[in-house]
């Protein structure tokens, strides 16, 4: 029986020392404490939710004042430093609520802006404290000691460099998202690109002049282009009247150009790099009709000298076809008309250096 109470109150001491730790960290010991800005805080947020118009705003950006207030409070009366630095743990985590207040937004709180200049923020919350001096009735600004000042500067300046080099990474995902193309280049002698996954190996539809070191991949939207220019020129020229097609070739520049210039609209609105695609048109005439070689040429930047482009060929040749049938002295006589036959290649050739010139 003694054993059953001596476990009894082992538990309830235990549960009471969970209680103590709890009341002491919620329940402010006064009035003016880092609790009671977080209890504003969480009844300002409450209570904005309750109102409309700018009333709410107003509201909420005291939350969020209250809020930035007692963490900075709570997270300075024991710092924790961060290692190897004199910045304050709470200083970081103050910065970040700094920057989500200036510069988040209701849709995005943490947007690429508010973690750029995280870092920069903290350094600075880091340094207000050495210029100022007095208790809590009475404060007035001074200038640190120079190693204090060299510290701080060394810290921000740090920390500004943090801020750029992220500020990097997010400019780098930016362009890469809209301009895909850029990443079939080898960016092995960069000192800012490095890549993480391995490149793709050449595919055989690459040409020789383009060697894997210069260029890894096919750009997906310049085959976008290309395949779709081939589709809706067969659907132009194929059983065409042979006449007519002589005509549409001895213009097939423009032709070839408007085609392309509707596709990269309709295929490639979504990326800014559709400003940097052309597409062309090569006639050769070859012994038993023309040769069209369309071309999707890149004019951004490339780490070949003269750029790239894509080739498709399409063999165009004159056939004869049935037309119509006619009745002449009692005999048939079958009447054919000459018509386009039109055959591209599947796969699309990538060259690097400038396009073939117009013959």
């Amino acid at each position: 029986m003694q054993s059953l109470f001596k476990d009894f109150f082992i538990f309830f001491n235990f549960f009471v020392g969970i209680y103590e730790g709890i009341r002491k960290l919620l329940v402010p010991p006064k009035a003016y404490s880092w609790q009671t800005f977080i209890y504003l805080s969480v009844f300002s947020w409450a209570i904005s939710f309750l109102a409309v118009g700018y009333v709410r705003s107003f509201i909420a950006f005291l939350g969020w004042l209250f809020l930035i207030a007692g963490t900075a409070w709570y997270t300075t009366d024991d710092p924790l430093r961060v290692p190897g630095t004199f910045m304050p743990v709470g200083a970081v985590i103050t910065g970040f609520l700094v920057s989500v207040f200036a510069f988040g937004n209701p849709e995005d709180v943490i947007t690429p802006r508010t973690i750029i200049l995280w870092p920069t923020i903290s350094a600075i919350i880091t340094a207000i404290p050495d210029f100022i001096e007095g208790n809590d009735r009475k404060t007035t600004a001074k200038l640190p000691k120079p190693e204090v000042r060299e510290k701080i500067i060394v810290l921000v300046a740090s920390c500004m460099l943090m801020s750029c080099w992220i500020q990097f990474y997010f400019l780098m995902e930016n362009w890469l998202t809209q301009y895909p193309s850029l990443l079939i280049d080898n960016f092995e002698r960069s000192t800012f690109v490095v890549r993480i996954v391995e490149p793709e190996l050449a595919t055989e539809t690459q040409s020789e002049t383009a060697t894997t070191q210069e260029l890894q991949k096919i750009p997906e939207n310049g085959e976008v282009i290309l395949n779709e220019v081939q589709i809706r020129v067969e659907k132009e020229l194929n059983k065409t009247p042979w006449s007519q097609v002589e005509r549409w070739l001895l213009d097939a520049t423009k032709e070839v150009n408007n085609l392309g210039n509707q596709v990269i609209e309709q295929r490639l609105g979504q990326y800014e790099e559709r400003k940097l695609w052309r597409v062309d048109a090569r006639v050769t005439n070859i012994k038993s009709g023309y040769r069209l070689d369309l071309l999707s040429i890149w004019t951004g930047p490339s780490s070949t000298r003269n750029g790239y482009y894509l080739q498709k060929s399409c063999r165009i040749e004159p056939i004869a076809v049935s037309a119509t049938t006619s009745r002449i002295a009692l005999s048939e006589v079958e009447e054919k008309n000459t018509v386009a036959e039109i055959e591209c290649d599947r796969l699309n050739k990538f060259m690097a250096g400038e396009p073939p010139a117009q013959r």
